[in-house]
């Protein structure tokens, strides 16, 4: 556990590091087997693989595992230990478990006569819940099957506030069509607009018996997913008993019942049916199961939906919270979730805060406010931010129908798992307190930066991106409508690296990740300091530049089409008149060989050469008599020239100087006028 657990690495030597790379890679099963420090020693690099690619420390907020977290972890491979005990001690050792671990779970959070099913997806102990009602509401549900479902269908009931998906993977699990599902509406007049609307539920319940249905089971929240509510658990408790329906209650709420002052909006969850708790994440216990607490008289029908198991080696799975539980004692526990509610200043009402961002502040100067759009991305940047700069205090981001993007501080999930501090959160309210600023002096500029940039139409288009939270995203623009989007690309590319280069907190990017806008630049968050007129001329003088350079590199392309096509035609040229002038005998390899040797003719050939700078065509006349070749080179700006197929020698000038070079040939092949080349750049 140390090794593992342990993330500082010491540096490799080079060949170890790149063997210990590769070990990542997928091979074949090695033949001998190795040692477990070497087989430690490479999931230790796998669990710090990212890292090492990244060459720097990982951001994501990793779980606080000490000692407690250790008695955890343990309790795995104690459970793989003892399942191979003989079946009778193994037995005895398993109810042993599991009855302690029962019995201190229903005193700590108050669930008298209760029994316990423990299971590692937290909606499994609900769709067991859900088994058992079916089976004790349908008698002869055991024996037909789904078949007696089909004279009352029988009804599940959820908040519209609760877990999201969950009432979809009832029906899935239980082979319940999604009509079976009601999704009761919250307060919208009186009461907090996260709560079950009760008079609303009361009625959708008289229409479905009056539909020939069965209300089954209403699930309530003590502590909602999103801004952790509580519902009015105890007049949903007697809606409950009017119908002989089951109450389930779960959320995080559920833990402040373990503590020696519980308001009675909690207090009444100890009277519903059944209620699942997450100790894990309550106490900051890695590898813990969910548990749901329930109180059912019949043990036959508790069997039958799968809530208790006739096999030892599946109760084990009580072990690592049995170990857990005695390794903190009744005060450990207490005092880790007193510790999470003291964390938020009016614990008592619900420990869980939400920030929400005002637009109030962007219509402060005569600016329009901002659309809801607008606002939640820079909940979700300001989320971000707070996640990185304060890593400890476990704030994310949660998006709420009525509200719509807030930060949310919900320590009774986080500060166990974290080890969130009282200076966690004063360090997160500075932290906060510097962003805001910068949020409302984007929102005021944010006119001034779509004015400035329509001003500098047509260099310059704005784009319009709700999902972004920064100024707003300029477009270089001014093309040909028939290459624009490829120009538009490479503009934008290099605008954006010019605008990067800059000594400047502003962040430019290339927008959301998932964003409909293409080849643009988007400019993020400013402060109240920054002139955005001078913006807005930097960035479009920045992309005047790199248009005209790219008309200038187009021209010039042009320039050496031409010239190409110029030097062609005047080659064809000299090849006419260097054959009219020597004749068809000298042409040929070894008469013109021999023709030469005893008549040697004298020829001067006019060469070209181009001035990629200038784009201008400088002269090279090519002398050869006897033996000797001689280049004279007027206004060749160039600083070698290579003469013969790849051979010395070579003159090196200082351009734009004109300078000569003679050589005496070695083969009578290599003086002809065809074999000179010369060589720019």
């Amino acid at each position: 556990m140390r090794i593992l657990g342990d993330g500082q690495r010491e540096p490799e030597a080079g060949a170890e590091r790149w063997r210990l790379s590769r070990a990542s890679i997928p091979g074949p099963l090695q033949g001998d087997g190795q040692d477990v420090a070497t087989i430690l020693h490479l999931v230790h690099n796998l669990i710090h693989d990212e890292e090492e690619e990244e060459d720097k420390p990982s951001q994501h907020r990793m779980q606080n595992v000490g000692e407690q977290g250790h008695m955890a972890l343990l309790g795995h491979s104690l459970a793989a230990y003892i399942s191979v005990l003989d079946r009778e001690r193994l037995r005895k050792l398993t109810t042993r478990i599991l009855s302690d671990t029962t019995l201190w779970l229903c005193r700590l959070f108050r669930y008298e006569n209760g029994s316990a099913y423990f299971h590692e997806d937290d909606r499994d102990g609900l769709v067991k819940v859900c088994r058992l009602v079916i089976n004790a509401r349908y008698e002869e549900y055991a024996s037909e099957g789904y078949a007696v479902l089909s004279s009352k269908q029988p009804v599940i009931y959820q908040s519209a506030s609760g877990r999201p998906g969950l009432g979809q993977h009832l029906c899935s699990q239980l082979g319940l069509p999604l009509s079976s599902l009601c999704t009761v509406p919250c307060n919208t007049i009186f009461g907090s607009q996260h709560q079950m609307d009760v008079a609303l539920l009361d009625t959708l319940i008289k229409e479905d018996i009056e539909a020939g249905k069965l209300p089954l089971l209403l699930i309530v929240n003590a502590g909602t997913p999103g801004a952790g509510h509580t519902d009015k658990l105890a007049r949903l408790k007697d809606v409950c008993d009017q119908y002989s329906m089951w109450l389930h209650v779960e959320g995080v709420n559920l833990a402040t019942l373990a503590l020696a002052q519980v308001t009675s909006a909690i207090m009444a969850a100890t009277r519903s049916d059944s209620m699942t708790l997450t100790p894990g994440q309550w106490l900051g216990l890695p590898a813990v199961t969910a548990v749901t607490l329930y109180r059912h008289e019949d043990p036959a029908l508790s069997l039958a939906a799968g809530l208790t198991c006739s096999q030892p080696v599946a109760r084990l799975r009580a072990l690592p919270l049995w170990l857990s539980l005695q390794y903190l004692g009744h005060n450990g526990i207490v005092q880790k979730i007193r510790h999470a509610t003291a964390l938020v200043e009016d614990e008592l009402s619900s420990p869980v805060v939400l920030f929400k961002f005002s637009q109030e502040t962007s219509a402060g100067k005569g600016r329009s406010p901002l659309t809801l759009q607008t606002c939640g991305r820079k909940i979700d940047t300001l989320g971000e931010q707070l996640v990185q700069l304060v890593p400890s205090s476990g704030v994310d981001v949660v998006e709420l129908e009525d509200e719509g993007t807030c930060v949310r501080f919900s320590p009774l999930l986080t500060a166990a798992v974290l080890g969130t501090q009282q200076e966690n959160i004063e360090e997160l309210a500075e932290k906060l307190a510097q962003l805001l600023p910068v949020m409302c002096s984007t929102m005021c500029l944010r006119q001034d930066f779509r004015e400035e940039t329509h001003r500098h139409s047509p260099s310059l288009a704005y784009i319009q991106d709700l999902s972004w939270p920064g100024l707003g995203a300029p477009q270089t623009e001014g093309m040909d409508e028939s290459r624009r989007k490829q120009e538009l690309e490479k503009i934008n590319t290099e605008l954006l690296k010019k605008l990067q280069d800059l000594d400047t907190d502003i962040v430019f990017s290339t927008g959301p990740e998932f964003g409909t806008e293409e080849h643009c630049v988007f400019i993020g968050m400013v402060t109240e300091d920054v002139d955005v007129s001078e913006l807005v001329d930097t960035v479009a003088a920045l992309g005047r530049d790199i248009e005209e350079s790219g008309r200038l590199l187009e021209n010039m392309t042009e320039v050496v089409r031409k010239g190409i096509l110029e030097a062609e035609q005047q080659l064809q040229l000299a090849n006419e008149e260097k054959l009219m002038e020597e004749g068809m005998l000298r042409q040929l390899p070894l008469v013109g060989s021999v023709l030469n040797w005893f008549s040697p003719f004298q020829s001067s050939i006019k060469g070209r050469t181009f001035n990629l700078a200038a784009g201008t065509v400088c002269h090279c006349m090519v002398t050869i008599r006897e033996d000797t070749l001689k280049l004279d080179i007027i206004g060749l700006q160039t600083s070698k020239v290579a003469v013969g197929q790849g051979h010395t020698p070579t003159l090196h000038l200082a351009p734009p100087l004109s300078s000569s070079i003679a050589f005496k040939a070695t083969d009578t092949e290599m003086a002809r006028p065809n074999d000179v080349i010369l060589h720019q750049g």
